[in-house]
This record gives structure tokens, sequence and C-alpha cells, in this order.
């Protein structure tokens, strides 16, 4: 008998509260996400809860990358390049629907003395080697002949060369929802729309939640608790976290008006952007500018956008791109631990793991390539301060086991949207906890960022989701007016009204 989404949220929330927990994880972005299959995995009776959606901030808002960080290995932090590298391969090797081996092109231009090409041939092997020897492709090089035969539409004048290397191409959003379903998979209590609000620590921490659907307050006991809330780290009482918050914007434009094969590398001094082929469309971005901000409001403004669209057009000058060429947009916030001085491009993505109180930890910084190793980091120090060897023996199996069968990712989750039907919408609602009509086009399918038409799509997946979660019309009418209120740009002239969004490579 098939138990309704309802009914299965209502158990949920009893067995959140009914016996102490032995990890309670405040924060469903892939952090979050990857701490919770880990704990469960290992054997402890974990929970997880999220104020809003699943994936709502900074990891449905990235490039989409799983990248060692070329840049960073020209500011030296080769441990930190390694670290990523070996990550990427692991999340290819669990979750290859999600990891999708993608090859970069690094032009160059005499009179650029931040990237050199004999410095990016040496560098690009290095990158590999790094890799330990695998990485998703062998880096190469090009010269301007093959460059101009490869993108015939990038700038000419200057160019020198190229090299082309290796990195992956994710679903950031996708990547957490799968991580969340194998962390269920192995008796994980998840909940998204449940905020949490204080914290007591009493024999257990007592945790006071509120469920946002109907605004009753919880109590729920647990032996730890995790601080993952990414930018919102700093503002939870018990935390010690520090943050330096930074800004980045993507938008999308049709692939034929910036036609890349491989992902492009742009470059203005120091700081590096992409073109990335993502099916039909391209992908530009991203900025990297300093936040101060409430977290739940950031959005692409009329000059983030100016500002990718100049690059733009300087390396594809035939490309002409105005603002309403954009068919999407999203922006976000990046949660980098680091020194309030120095640019913000500057910044380290390594990750700090800390417990200013006893089994409170806090879990900051670090990148979407790197979220399984944080994980096993965090769930190492839990497992030694919990002390519960004895009934906890498992090992952490994280990177060895796939995050799901192919039977149910197919047709659901990868890198690039699914078709758009009944069928879909039918199983994020009753599999993968979509509640409102954004949580549909933004996060479990990105239709919204793909499609030009989604305004009329999303018109039709309020009427297939009010018939799967029996909403009235007024509440179907309420879900529109929430997903054109999240989704608008007033600030910018394009060609559908339509974007909020996201960041964080």
């Amino acid at each position: 008998m098939n138990v309704s989404p309802q009914a299965e949220r209502a158990a949920k929330l009893r067995a959140l509260t009914e016996s102490p927990l032995d990890v309670l994880i405040i924060g469903g972005g892939i952090v979050g996400a990857g701490v919770a299959r880990d704990a469960a995995m290992r054997g402890l009776k974990t929970g997880l809860v999220e104020q809003r959606d699943f994936a709502f901030g900074t990891s449905s808002r990235s490039s989409r990358l799983l990248h060692g960080g070329l840049r960073y290995l020209a500011q030296g932090r080769v441990g930190l390049v390694r670290e990523a590298s070996v990550e990427k391969r692991i999340i290819h090797q669990i979750a290859p629907h999600l990891a999708a081996p993608l090859p970069f092109i690094f032009p160059t231009y005499r009179g650029n003395k931040h990237w050199v090409l004999w410095q990016l041939k040496i560098g690009v092997k290095i990158y590999d080697l790094l890799c330990s020897g695998r990485n998703l492709g062998k880096s190469t090089w090009l010269d301007r002949n093959a460059v101009q035969a490869q993108v015939p539409a990038l700038a000419q004048q200057n160019l020198n060369g190229a090299v082309r290397y290796f990195d992956g191409f994710t679903n950031d959003a996708r990547l957490v929802l799968d991580t969340l379903r194998s962390a269920e998979k192995h008796d994980a209590i998840l909940l998204n729309y449940v905020r949490f609000q204080s914290a007591a620590p009493k024999e257990f921490w007592e945790c006071e939640v509120e469920d946002q659907l109907t605004q009753e307050t919880l109590t729920v006991r647990t032996r730890s608790v995790v601080n993952a809330t990414g930018p919102w780290a700093d503002g939870l009482s018990h935390s010690a976290v520090k943050l330096r918050v930074t800004k980045g914007i993507h938008i999308v434009v049709e692939r034929e008006r910036v036609p890349v094969p491989d992902t492009v590398v742009m470059t203005e001094g120091k700081r590096i952007l992409f073109a990335i082929p993502w099916g039909e469309r391209t992908i530009l971005g991203t900025t990297d500018t300093d936040y101060s901000g409430d977290p739940n409001q950031v959005c692409a403004d009329a000059a983030d956008i100016d500002y990718v669209l100049s690059i733009t057009n300087q390396f594809f000058p035939g490309a002409k791109l105005k603002p309403a060429d954009v068919i999407s947009c999203w922006a976000g916030l990046r949660p980098l631990v680091a020194d309030p001085n120095g640019k913000p491009s500057d910044i380290s993505r390594s990750h700090e793991i800390q417990s200013p109180k006893a089994n409170w930890w806090d879990i900051a910084g670090g990148k979407l390539t790197t979220y399984r190793l944080m994980a096993e980091q965090a769930v190492d120090r839990i497992v030694r301060e919990l002390n519960v060897a004895t009934h906890v023996t498992l090992p952490c199996r994280t990177a060895q086991e796939p995050l799901l069968p192919r039977e149910e990712i197919n047709g659901f989750s990868g890198v690039l949207p699914p078709l758009f039907n009944r069928h879909a919408v039918e199983h994020y609602c009753t599999k993968e906890w979509a509640m409102h009509l954004d949580d549909v086009m933004l996060r479990r399918t990105s239709w919204h960022y793909y499609h030009r038409d989604a305004a009329q799509k999303a018109e039709q997946v309020a009427d297939w989701m009010g018939e799967l979660l029996n909403w009235t019309e007024e509440q179907r009418a309420e879900e529109l007016a929430r997903y054109r209120e999240l989704t608008s740009l007033p600030t910018v002239e394009v060609n559908q009204a339509q974007s909020l969004s996201h960041v964080a490579n």
C-alpha cells in the first residue's frame, strides 16, 4: 500500500522525537547530506533537519564543477588541489551519472602576465599527477591553429595557444538529493522545512525545532549536533564559526550564442570565469565579490550580469550578448573560512571541523568536490568523542559504495534536466520530499534554468503536484505566486522575467 507524502512526513517527525539520536545534523546542503550518509552507514542513529528545501542554498547554486582547482595550484595550494583531485575521482566512481568527465580549454594571450602558456603546460601535467595519474582525462596543449579549429568563435587577436585538461561536470542539487536518498536507505531520518531554533546541553543536547508547514515546535534529543548550515553557520547560538562570505552568479544562454565544444576558461587578471557547455545551453560565470547581506536574499543584480556578459563578449566577440539574451541565472554564496584581508578570489577553499562545546560540531568552508571527505573526517571525530565503538563497528564506506542503484537513477537524475513529464514529478513528490513548486522546478529538475518556456511548464507542474499532494485551487495559486516571487529578476530585463537563484563552485 502506498503511503502519502504527508503521512510519511508525519511518521518521520515522530521518529525524530521518540528516542534520542546519536547525531542531529542541521543543514540539508551537500555537507549535511554527506555527514548524514556517512553517519547512517556506520550505524549511528541519524537525523537531519533543513529549514527550507534540501540544497536550497549554496549547494544548488554552484558552477556545477567537480574540480581540483587549477587556480589553487597557481597559488601554491598543492595539498588542497590533491585532496580535491582525489575526491572528484571518488565521486565519479560512486555517482558516475553525476560526474561526467569535462574537458577544459584554457587559452592564453600575449600580454597576459598572469596566465602564461609554458607555465600552464607544466601546471596541467602536475594537475594530472596530483590525481595519482588517474585524472578523468589526459591533459594536452594546443597551438594557435588547433585552438582556432576547436573553438572558432574564440577571440583570435594575440592568441598564443592553450592547454586542455580535465575536471568533472555535475548537477549540484542532484548530488545532494541522491546523497540524501542513499542516507535514507541506511535509516537516516531526513526532514526539509523543519527549522532549528535552539539547543541546550543537558543529559543530551535538547534541540527545539519547528515544522515550517504546521508551525508545531518539537523537542529532539541527541547525543551530538552537527552545524552544517553553510552561509548561515555563524548565526547559530553555539557556533564558533567565523566566515567570510562571497557572492557569485551564473547566467544561462543558448549554446549557439556561445558555441563551446568544451568548457572554455575566460580570464580577467588573475580571476577566471567559465563558459560551460550544458546540453543545448551554455553556463557562464562566475563573479566573486564580498557579501554582507541576508543569506536568504542573495540575488543577481544588473551589475553582476553585465560583468559576466562583458567578459564573455571579450572572449567571444561574435556573441554580442545582451541582458535580453539571458535565459536564466542563479546567484549564491560561498561560506569561506578565511582571513578578512585579501581579495575574495584569493581566499582558500579549505575546510575546518571544530567542537567549541562538548559534542557540538561546526563544519565550515570547503567546497562541493570535497564534501565526502569533510563528512568522513567529521564522523570520525564524532564517533571518537561519543565513544560508541562498542555498538558501531562499521568503517567508513562512502568512498566505495555507490550512492544509488541504476534503476533508481534513470530518468530522474543526471547532469542534464530530465524529460518533462508527469512521471518524473510524481517521483519527486513521493520519493524525494518535494513539497513546493519551486522544489521541483529549481532543484529536482533544473527545468526553470534550462527552458525558455519555464513559466508555462510551471503551470503544468503545479497541476500535477496539485493532484499528487491534494492542493486546493487556492494552494495551487499560492504555489505559483511563490515560484514567481522566488524566480523574479526585477533589476534586469530578460526574455523571461524569471530567476532567483544560486552559487559557489
